[in-house]
């Protein structure tokens, strides 16, 4: 990594970049880089995105991904959580979730491991998955891209992937899986098929090392870009007011 850009600051503006063009939409993001790049976002391109404090309030202002108190936070509507689903149902939110597996249809598991009547180790259970894939869009990060998460085929279907939607005809009509952000590179499922398409590499990292990191073919472009860099505004408000106590780096280590 040129300069001390780490790859950390990468995907934090990787994961920024999955919201362009949402405008007025709730944004949710779990985890620190998925949280930093939700609210980067917010604070630069799309100012119309809609975010929450994680518990009633929607907030104004850039909070940082360590919840420190705000001196004087911009209150800007009440969200309580039941009000998420009024926005859920109709396709007015991007989601990032973390993903345990996923394949290349985009299907994802962060149920368990193993068959789900006896599995080998249980992880969080299908939480929010299957209605998030169904009702609107999803976006997943992955902090440590390999073969054990690049599956074949997952486990368990917590997410619904780009063939399964396809059975499930108008009910699907809302699905949308825009990106899976890894700390290897960013991914997207624009080809005829749907199938996983590699859509850049981020600074560094070699085309070998994405494919021997995944189980399956993916669809690699002739040209495949390199994912771009933070500009120095976008790394002044990661590290100085989004990020000043550096949970990206424990999440992703340069």
């Amino acid at each position: 990594m040129s300069g001390d850009v780490t790859r950390a600051d990468v995907c934090a503006v990787a994961v920024a970049e999955v919201f362009r063009g949402d405008g007025e939409r709730l944004a949710s993001a779990f985890g620190a880089i998925p949280t930093i790049g939700a609210r980067l976002a917010r604070a630069t391109f799309e100012p119309d995105l809609m975010m929450t404090d994680g518990i009633a309030y929607l907030r104004g202002d850039v909070q940082t991904v360590s919840g420190d108190p705000a001196d004087d936070p911009v209150v800007e509507g009440w969200m309580p959580f039941r009000r998420v689903f009024d926005l859920l149902w109709n396709g007015r939110r991007h989601v990032v979730m973390t993903a345990t597996q996923i394949d290349r249809f985009g299907n994802h598991n962060f149920a368990c491991i193993g068959p789900h009547k006896q599995p080998k180790a249980q992880l969080l259970g299908m939480r929010g998955a299957p209605g998030n894939t169904i009702s609107h869009t999803t976006s997943y990060w992955v902090p440590n891209h390999s073969t054990k998460v690049f599956v074949e085929e997952v486990d368990v279907v917590s997410g619904v992937g780009y063939d399964r939607a396809r059975e499930l005809g108008s009910a699907a009509r809302f699905h949308e899986i825009r990106n899976v952000v890894s700390n290897l590179g960013v991914f997207d499922f624009r080809t005829d098929d749907n199938r996983m398409r590699l859509a850049s590499l981020h600074p560094g990292v070699g085309l070998d090392e994405v494919v021997e990191q995944t189980g399956f073919e993916l669809v690699i472009p002739d040209d495949v870009p390199t994912t771009r860099t933070p500009t120095a505004e976008e790394l002044r408000i990661v590290r100085d007011e989004l990020d000043p106590r550096g949970a990206r780096s424990r999440e992703v280590p340069n």
